[in-house]
């Protein structure tokens, strides 16, 4: 991918005498145009957004666009966020659409895969192990909304509200798809393991 430039992150660092100290500040100072209050924003949310991305595409390099993606969309749309709600669900709720929409163009587009012995410098030193191998396998054979919520919840910890409020699906549905996700889990590790 070819990187942007983000709004935020180009511009010219203005003066500040004084650094809003909690969200709801920043969210206000980035609605009235202040990049650097936008900057802390992306900051402060980074490292989740990310993490939610990746439970989403699985794969390092999708979960960076769309991580890329839904900050931009998040920018583009911060005057229409209401300062008393949570600026991370709203996020979230970028995030999660930004990598379904990027699961879904990995879908259409019929792109060639690099090997697995290109050795990648993002590439955490536990993928090799055949344990994670299998366990990718089988999460790749979920529907990209049941991976997310399998992994948000049982890997990250996230409460079954908090994930339906990410994925904007009602909470029931979100544990529906927790069960059918474990259901399926089971069933792929199982015929791995009487494969052996």
């Amino acid at each position: 991918m070819t990187a942007i430039a983000l709004p935020w992150a180009s511009a010219p660092r203005p003066f500040v005498t004084e650094r809003p100290a909690d969200e709801r500040d920043l969210v206000l100072a980035a609605q009235r145009g202040e990049r650097e209050a936008f900057s802390e924003l992306v900051r402060r949310h980074q490292r989740r957004a990310y993490v939610v991305a990746r439970a989403i595409v699985i794969n390092h390099e999708d979960a960076e666009d769309a991580v890329q993606e839904a900050f931009l969309h998040a920018y583009k749309a911060i005057d229409r966020f209401l300062p008393d709600q949570a600026f991370g669900a709203w996020l979230h709720r970028i995030v999660a659409n930004a990598a379904l929409d990027v699961t879904r163009r990995r879908k259409v587009r019929d792109a060639d895969e690099l090997p697995e012995t290109v050795a990648s410098p993002f590439r955490d030193p536990a993928e090799s192990s055949e344990l994670r191998t299998r366990l990718k396998d089988a999460l790749e054979t979920l529907p990209p909304r049941q991976r997310a919520v399998i992994v948000l919840h049982d890997v990250e910890g996230f409460k079954h509200a908090e994930i339906g409020r990410m994925l904007d699906i009602p909470e029931g549905t979100a544990r529906s798809d927790l069960h059918y996700a474990r259901s399926q889990l089971r069933r792929v590790l199982g015929e791995v393991r009487s494969g052996l």
